[in-house]
């Protein structure tokens, strides 16, 4: 009896971890399947090799934002990496140093400061300066928004690692730097690579930023010093508007959005596998 009672509480436990994920899910699936629904009838040939139409013209394609937002996304996790891949190990493997704890305090505040507000600090900082919009500023900014997600998941992936491989590095003679380098950071690299698609994933989708920053090209431009355009920038423009043909190609585009980060997050997780 006694044993039943058991097998009868566990396969409770069990539903109700179904039924919670499935709540969990069911709302992330219904919204990927409206942006498909509405966005699949835009992917075409056109979409993907043409630059914008003008107003009132149907047609046209999103060839300029899609070629900006890698750019611009690219050098974003480049800058953004860096840095918080530095702020990560400085947390999590040297926790006696002095700039731990302001270092700590500044990425909490990061995380939870809005990203227009990013993209006034890139305004000022980089775009006056620079006297005028670039899409290195839009670079900048994104970066901003990367750095303390990736900060704070390089920290806590690298807290997991036991002490013990640390110490086998520094009794072979090795010093501090080389131990974190050839040790401690190929065997935390999938959960690094984890939270840099995250931060990626955060700062791919932002639009805000960009409007003070990149602020939007209708060319095909692969110049990081001038104005260009990308994916986010575009939907928040083609969906305000009046006509019905950029409000489609709105939807399509955030659907190309959704894909690429999913496709993005697929190879990476399979190339870590591999390795």
């Amino acid at each position: 009896m006694n044993l039943r009672r058991r097998y009868l509480r566990d396969r409770l436990m069990v539903g109700l971890v179904y039924l919670g994920t499935s709540v969990v899910l069911l709302p992330l699936l219904l919204i990927i399947g409206y942006v498909f629904v509405k966005g699949v009838g835009a992917l075409n040939w056109d979409f993907f090799t043409k630059p914008p139409a003008p107003p009132g013209e149907g047609g046209g394609g999103m060839l300029p934002a899609i070629v900006g937002t890698f750019i611009i996304d690219l050098m974003a996790l480049a800058m953004g990496g860096l840095l918080g891949l530095g702020g990560g190990v400085l947390m999590a493997e040297y926790p006696e140093h002095p700039l731990n704890r302001p270092l700590r305090m500044v990425a909490n505040v990061l995380g939870g400061i809005p990203a227009i507000l990013m993209g006034l600090f890139a305004f000022v900082v980089v775009v006056l300066p620079m006297g005028g919009f670039s899409a290195f500023s839009g670079s900048v900014a994104l970066a901003i928004l990367m750095i303390p997600i990736i900060m704070r998941s390089t920290e806590e992936v690298l807290k997991l690692l036991p002490w013990e491989l640390r110490e086998a590095g520094l009794a072979l003679g090795l010093p501090r730097w080389r131990v974190t380098l050839s040790l401690i950071l190929p065997a935390a690299k999938g959960g690094i690579v984890t939270g840099l698609l995250l931060a990626l994933a955060r700062a791919a989708g932002e639009a805000a930023p960009l409007l003070f920053t990149a602020f939007g090209n209708q060319f095909l431009s692969f110049d990081p010093l001038g104005p260009m355009d990308s994916l986010p920038l575009k939907i928040y423009v083609y969906a305000i508007s009046p006509y019905e043909d950029w409000i489609q190609q709105a939807w399509g585009a955030a659907l190309l959005l959704a894909l690429m980060l999913m496709l993005t997050n697929f190879i990476a997780r399979r190339a870590m596998r591999r390795r």
